[in-house]
């Protein structure tokens, strides 16, 4: 991750949508706050059109006060079960949701959410890297909020005890692995001892959900490497079996074979020096 002073990071919110957005926000009185995969793709130079706005105080408020402050050629939809709205603007969009804490029954990763803080709401991100926020209101613009240390990993780790992180959402055991392989990041040792242990909450996750993420390994630069932390903490026995029974060396007549699983990374990882088509990718699966 680079470094970036206050000043250098506020030419990163120098679009115009911004500046309206700060403006809302003070006028309405409410902290203001563009958070996670915006904010971690300006440290690693990557691009992102993502932008996810965090309100202390109502997000369907905010999005509707900036549609209004915006006029005509802006579109705000409001999604009330889930206290959120988007507002799209001139080719951009804009996510805004209310502070919030979570909570979760262990059947379920479906939260029970309550008003919160900016802290609370960066407890409840899955890892130190997208619980970064920079605030947009006046007297703050630019100015970085990072509790966890984010800004010096270059490990994927959570913001609190991974045990209860992984539980609550076992999905996230599934971007652990993901956002390594595209990052190019080491997993904390702690964090991915929990991915061990708590593998076999997999289960309550949808197939579709899970095929999303490998999707998003194979896309990877080296996909190789996610799927060898998948084989490592026990997920890839559990969500593609067929893949994890290719490991082994088999020996007939004297004469070893190569190991089939790791033979058909290789395949996989040269692929994709070649393609990104994502089926070609999986088709060397």
């Amino acid at each position: 991750m680079i470094e970036l002073t206050q000043e250098e990071l506020k030419q990163h919110f120098s679009e115009p949508i911004f500046g309206q957005i700060a403006e809302t926000a003070d006028a309405l009185g409410l902290e203001c706050y563009v958070v996670g995969g915006y904010v971690r793709d300006i440290f690693l130079q990557r691009p992102s059109k993502d932008i996810d706005v965090v309100v202390v105080g109502s997000g369907i408020a905010m999005a509707e006060a900036l549609g209004k402050r915006l006029g005509r050629g802006a579109h705000v939809s409001v999604f009330k079960n889930f206290g959120t709205a988007q507002v799209k603007y001139k080719g951009t969009e804009v996510e805004f949701v209310g502070a919030r804490k979570e909570s979760y029954h262990r059947d379920s990763r479906k939260p029970i959410v309550e008003d919160g803080t900016l802290e609370d709401d960066q407890n409840r991100r899955d890892f130190t890297i997208n619980a970064l926020a920079v605030c947009l209101n006046k007297a703050r613009f630019g100015e970085l909020v990072d509790p966890f240390g984010g800004m010096e990993d270059m490990t994927i780790r959570t913001p609190l005890d991974p045990d209860i992180t992984f539980s609550d959402d076992p999905l996230r055991m599934m971007r652990c692995i993901r956002f390594a392989t595209q990052l190019n990041f080491y997993i904390d040792d702690d964090t991915f001892e929990s991915l061990c242990r708590n593998r076999e909450r997999i289960n309550i996750i949808s197939r579709e959900r899970i095929a999303d993420e490998l999707n998003k390994i194979i896309l990877s630069p080296v996909p190789s490497k996610g799927f060898i932390d998948l084989e490592r903490s026990g997920l890839l026995s559990l969500i593609f079996p067929e893949l994890a029974a290719l490991q082994g060396v088999e020996t007939r007549n004297g004469r070893s074979h190569k190991d089939n699983f790791y033979h058909t990374l290789e395949v996989l990882d040269n692929i994709s020096k070649k393609t990104d088509n994502l089926w070609l990718r999986w088709a060397a699966l």
